[in-house]
């Protein structure tokens, strides 16, 4: 009950830190849209986090690798980029109407995909211990291929889902000018997907035949 408490406790810090960039940008709060898409994340995060292992979440906290330059530069890339988006997102929205807003249909459907693409992400996490914020070999940590849950049908699944609600994310919001950010980082995400798959082919025993088996990497039935 503890670590559940003090999970929802970073969510709801995490979420009011979203909610201040979105609602102060747009200088309202009557925007239930807005309302909608936080409420949809926090409790994806909530789950996500409380399903956690334990062990993965100090990982992540604190790698036994630290994160190299690359890294580093695509966690500072996207933070900006995902400021941008709420930025542009709450500007759009809420003062200046820079863009059309999408039509009910389209947020509705927007919405649920990117409720199903992070619900589908916090599976990930959930099903994989070894889910860390860097790409290393854990070895420490007894490193082994994960090949159930989500990873039966792709194989980073959890890449997948981010990729897929960052660009449903600007629908719901209504601003098609906040998608642009959000295009931006699905492509860093592509990119380090790659990088991290050609590192596991070469260092993780057992993810070449794993790769055979499951062929897409992204999405099924396209890459």
């Amino acid at each position: 009950m503890r670590r559940v408490t003090a999970t929802a406790a970073k969510v709801f810090i995490f979420e009011a830190v979203i909610g201040a960039i979105l609602f102060g940008c747009a200088g309202r709060l009557d925007l239930p849209w807005f309302w909608a898409l936080i409420a949809v994340h926090a409790t994806a995060l909530l789950l996500g986090m409380v399903r956690m292992d334990p062990e993965l979440e100090r990982e992540r906290r604190r790698p036994a690798s630290g994160p190299s330059g690359k890294e580093y530069l695509h966690r500072l890339d996207g933070t900006f980029l995902i400021i941008a988006h709420l930025a542009i997102a709450g500007l759009d929205a809420g003062r200046y109407h820079w863009s059309p807003p999408p039509p009910l249909a389209a947020r509705i459907v927007a919405l649920v995909v990117y409720a199903l693409a992070l619900g589908f992400s916090m599976w990930a996490i959930a099903e994989n211990r070894f889910f860390s914020s860097v790409v290393r070999l854990q070895s420490d940590r007894g490193h082994h291929v994960i090949d159930t849950g989500p990873y039966r049908y792709v194989r980073h699944p959890g890449y997948a889902g981010l990729v897929v609600a960052a660009l449903a994310g600007g629908i719901v919001l209504g601003s098609w000018w906040s998608v642009l950010p959000m295009a931006l980082l699905a492509a860093g995400t592509v990119r380090r997907l790659r990088m991290e798959d050609r590192f596991l082919q070469a260092e993780l025993a057992g993810y070449g035949d794993y790769a055979g088996r499951v062929r897409f990497k992204l999405l099924p039935g396209v890459w």
